[in-house]
């Protein structure tokens, strides 16, 4: 599934799976007992070290390659042709049941946390009236989440690796862990029971009008209910065994399925790409990653489940929340609340509600493993792996030299046009528009910045300097010093800062404008670039970026909203009015050195991920650069009607959705390039013309001409590597070192190996009801004493025999390493008698990655 992001903290790259024989439980509508959830936990062997010799002063600048070769690669086949010398790594994330099989041949591996899979469900009431969508309603999609056996699925499929998942923010990352009682009770009250969602199905059905035939089967208007099931058949080998699970389930619960094997060029046009009301599929096997390990998940609600989802695509814009949920979401993801424990409440209740609202029920994070030859050095991040880490393109390399040649393979390649407003974010393609550009970090508009794989914080990279201004008593907090951090009463948002876009006569709405009674904000970014930006920064094609590129990218953010437009878009209405709710208004205080400023009401938790540079990249938050001019000629496309960003606009109009490196689209882009030529153009004058001229814009034609003639396409951007040729119909291409780039290639060699904490819980096997009970924790890394200074807190958990959570509190601090969890009599005898699971949290400040483990014990009387 493909994700747009506007100016949300999280942003999310979708994940595939591959073929694999069909694995099922034995057919049962049996309640399962409500235990206590499963606290499995991934397999106990540390990823192999990736970590670089002593690092030697280099003068070579952009990546370590020379050229890195990258093809579609069948999953299956990864270890064998990585063995054979056919690749060098297997860039996407295979499953966990992998595993073993990666070790017996010896290959080095990254472990990552974060992949996960739903099944997702389409909302909508189908025109054709004389069909029955079930999951129109919600109760119906509450129900599935009964009707599914989460540790089933985990064991059978992903070989006990990975984790049960049952919430739209990643099981066992920070945000969970703050939540974890209520999340614990919420997987206890939702855990399988396939009686009570029979009992919920059968009511709602007979509600909408269905009824069962004397095969037991639900028919409507006389004929069955059947529903078309998209089941992903390509990837890392899960989804369909998976997708067959679930079938099984809903046949069942009485329903028809029609199953449809489609790999994700196939099924992407059918349940993103047409109007969910056309009633062409019913469920799709969807999975997500993480674009980087996110602290901050709270924009995840609006994300996953509302149709004012930044995604602004089906199956998203059709669903019909609860009026609580919506509103609850929406706040969330503006950063409406005055406290870390408002926050928390209204996050805890917002999980409920996703339950009830399930549009999509979760049902497995994954543990993924990329395997790669061990003469290869990776960075990986620690929540999204290989292709997810902004910095891993930056570090990639062959550990006994510099240059070469690597040869990558990957799940898939080109799923979707590529084009920076609404094209393509499938992980793969993700990957190697990161390898052509700047860093950024997990916030839209922080091109230049570098995300930490590990932390999930974020580094400079472009910029000079920053600031950020708070509003006083916001719970913002700063954990780097390349920053400085001020709080004021008020911020009040400068008469002169842009705040709108007046689409007919192509300028700028300032604050005065708009707001003459003034206008205040949360929260003030400053950003200040190097006095030698426009020197030292240049486009693949040899253009120096400009400050024309900052402005296009920003007015390309407003333009396609309003409907004055000449490029008026009515699917990217909904996410962009939510932006304005929390966009207060942003202005260029000085182009010389390039000084931006940026006024939010919305913010992150972490002072560092609310710095906002406004770099050129995505509008949208999708992965890539993109100059002035070729926005410039991509509009003229669209304008005149022979092209269109958005998959919905172009379906709409019958045109091509706009592709940058393929397609119908490069002839159609070139007729333009050669028309913008001639003709000097300079996008919206009226503004543009105040930061390009005709000798820069003569100067970018002739330049973007030139690179389309020797590449073939027209992706151009900043990086360390510059896509040289693209093969879509084989699916494969070459990118091959920037030395141009502005920096050294061992900038960012730092990142090597992540702090993970290990944890070992020891404690009675038998405890007496009334009496205390003692249990300790020793954490480590590498087998010696996790330091103090470098653990945020050990938090416990303790549950009944039932699941319910008894207690939760901080461990105790004994000595470096070490730890004790102190049961007093009154918690004890709280607890029923029988068996019992007391479970710890381990939160390290290196990683973002908390350590889980736990231990069973009986109470007695």
């Amino acid at each position: 599934m493909k994700q747009k992001h506007l100016f949300a903290f999280l942003s999310l790259l979708v994940i595939l799976s591959m073929a694999l024989g069909a694995c099922q439980p034995a057919s049962s509508t049996e309640p399962a007992q409500q235990q206590a959830p499963s606290a499995t936990e991934p397999p106990t062997a540390e990823a192999m070290a990736t970590e670089p010799p002593t690092p030697v002063a280099t003068d070579r600048h952009g990546g370590w390659l020379d050229e890195i070769d990258v093809s579609v690669v069948d999953g299956e086949s990864a270890i064998t042709q990585l063995e054979a010398g056919a690749i060098d790594l297997y860039s996407y994330g295979l499953a966990s049941d992998i595993y073993p099989s990666i070790k017996d041949a010896g290959l080095g591996y990254s472990q990552s946390f974060g992949g996960s899979y739903s099944f997702m469900f389409n909302p909508a009431v189908f025109t054709d009236t004389t069909k029955l969508n079930p999951f129109s309603n919600r109760k119906i999609r509450e129900a599935m989440n009964w009707a599914i056996d989460r540790n089933y699925i985990n064991q059978e499929i992903y070989a006990g690796g990975s984790l049960p998942k049952y919430f739209a923010i990643t099981t066992q990352l920070v945000e969970y862990t703050n939540l974890i009682d209520m999340a614990r009770a919420l997987e206890s009250k939702y855990a399988f029971n396939m009686e009570k969602a029979q009992q919920v199905v059968d009511t709602e059905m007979t509600g909408m009008g269905a009824t069962r035939g004397s095969d037991g089967k639900w028919q409507f208007n006389g004929a069955p209910v059947s529903l078309i099931f998209l089941i992903r058949s390509d990837g890392d080998g899960t989804r369909k065994p998976m997708g067959d699970y679930f079938a099984n389930q809903l046949e069942t619960l009485g329903f028809t399925v029609d199953r449809q094997y489609k790999t994700s060029s196939e099924a992407a046009p059918i349940w993103r790409g047409t109007n969910a009301a056309d009633g062409q599929w019913n469920i799709y096997t969807a999975g997500w990653l993480p674009s980087g390990l996110t602290r901050d998940e709270k924009a995840q609600i609006q994300q996953m489940y509302l149709n004012t989802s930044v995604q602004a695509v089906e199956p998203f814009i059709s669903n019909v929340s609860d009026e609580e949920f919506q509103k609850l979401g929406d706040d969330l993801a503006q950063g409406t609340f005055a406290t870390q424990d408002e926050r928390r409440q209204m996050m805890a209740r917002a999980l409920e509600l996703s339950l009830e609202d399930s549009l999509q029920v979760w049902a497995i994070e994954q543990v993924q493993y990329s395997p790669f030859n061990t003469n290869v050095q990776v960075t990986y991040d620690l929540a999204a792996g290989v292709e997810a880490a902004n910095v891993g393109p930056y570090n990639l390399r062959f550990k006994d030299k510099e240059g070469g040649a690597m040869k990558v393979g990957t799940s898939d390649l080109f799923t979707e046009p590529w084009n920076t407003i609404a094209g393509s974010n499938w992980v793969w393609d993700s990957n190697i528009m990161r390898a052509t550009s700047q860093g950024a970090a997990s916030t839209v508009g922080s091109g230049g910045l570098m995300a930490d794989p590990y932390t999930g914080l974020a580094w400079p990279q472009r910029i000079e300097s920053a600031s950020l201004t708070l509003k006083t008593g916001l719970p913002i907090v700063k954990n780097l010093d390349w920053l400085t951090l001020e709080t004021a009463d008020q911020i009040d948002v400068p008469a002169d800062a842009w705040v709108d876009w007046d689409a007919a006569n192509q300028k700028f709405i300032t604050a005065g404008e708009k707001f003459p009674d003034g206008a205040t904000a949360n929260t003030k970014s400053v950003v200040t670039f190097p006095s030698d930006l426009y020197d030292t920064v240049k486009w693949h094609d040899g253009s120096p970026i400009s400050v024309g590129d900052f402005v296009m990218s920003f007015i390309e953010t407003f333009d396609r909203a309003k409907p004055e437009s000449k490029i008026y878009d009515e699917s990217y209405v909904p996410s962009f009015d939510a932006f304005l709710q929390s966009f207060k208004g942003a202005r260029i205080t000085s182009t010389d050195p390039l000084t931006v400023e940026y006024y939010s009401d919305t913010y992150n938790a972490d002072a560092e991920l609310n710095i906002i540079t406004l770099w050129p990249g995505s509008p949208t938050g999708l992965a890539g650069e993109n100059s002035w001019e070729i926005f410039a000629i991509s509009n003229l496309a669209e304008e005149n009607n022979e092209l269109a960003y958005t998959p919905d606009k172009a379906d709409a109009n019958q045109v091509e959705e706009t592709s940058w490196v393929g397609g119908p689209s490069l002839d159609i882009l070139s007729k333009y390039l050669d028309q913008a030529e001639a003709d000097s153009y300079i996008p919206y004058a009226a503004t543009m013309s105040q930061y390009v001229n005709a000798d820069e814009a003569a100067l970018r034609y002739a330049n973007l001409k030139k690179w389309y003639q020797d590449h073939g396409h027209f992706w151009d951007g900043t990086g360390p590597y510059y896509l040289d040729k693209v093969f879509s119909t084989e699916k494969t291409l070459v990118l091959k070192n920037n030395p141009d780039f502005a920096d050294k290639a061992d900038r960012w060699a730092a990142f090597s190996e992540p702090k993970l904490a290990k944890i070992l819980l020891d404690g009675p096997a038998q405890v007496k009801a009334g009496e205390e009970a003692v249990f300790s924790a020793t954490v480590s890394f590498h087998d010696k004493p996790y330091p103090g200074s470098d653990i945020s807190q050990v938090k416990y958990i303790l549950y009944d025999t039932g699941g319910a959570v008894v207690e939760t509190g901080q461990a105790s601090k004994v000595a470096e390493g070490e730890y004790q969890v102190t049961l007093s009599a009154d918690t004890t005898s709280k607890v029923p008698t029988g068996s019992a699971r007391l479970e710890v949290a381990v939160v390290p400040v290196p990683v973002a990655i908390p350590a889980f483990t736990s231990i069973d014990f009986v109470v007695v009387p």
